[in-house]
């Protein structure tokens, strides 16, 4: 499926894990594009409050997470947790967001940006900002209900 650019506005990039949370972000006008440290992802979710404030640092307006489907664009086990985790911050956030096929996105900020996995999670927060830029390249727009309209994956 084929998606139109989106329109600009600054937005959250999530490239969700078992143990850690990716994070980017970027500008109003999607010119630029940046990491923040990766978070510790708990049991009781206690990492939703330092999203949350990156959302109102930045002025975030809205935010994506990052579906790893496989190389047939199946769901994964992976996927349909990023899914679950992605209503979870819809919720509790009430901003527009969207899935996005992150497929191999690991492997990209590894070449891309030279980075080794480590513990630190910013091979994470690097794909983030690949999911990030791929979003504002080739969308999709974010939709305004949580959920409603999402592509099926």
């Amino acid at each position: 499926m084929k998606f139109c650019k989106p329109k600009p506005r600054p937005i959250l990039s999530l490239d969700v894990g078992f143990k850690r949370i990716g994070l980017a972000y970027c500008d109003p006008l999607c010119i630029t594009s940046n990491i923040l440290p990766a978070l510790k992802r708990f049991d009781n979710n206690q990492e939703i409050e330092v999203i949350r404030n990156h959302i109102n640092e930045f002025k975030l307006t809205g935010f994506i997470i990052g579906l790893p489907l496989d190389e047939k664009g199946k769901m994964t086990p992976q996927a349909i947790d990023c899914k679950i985790y992605g209503q979870l911050l819809a919720n509790e956030f009430k901003l527009p967001f969207s899935y996005v096929n992150e497929h191999s996105s690991t492997w990209e900020s590894i070449n891309r940006f030279g980075i080794k996995k480590d513990k630190s999670g910013l091979i994470d927060s690097f794909s983030a900002k690949v999911i990030l830029e791929q979003w504002i390249e080739e969308g999709p727009e974010l939709e305004e209900l949580a959920g409603k309209g999402q592509k099926k994956y």
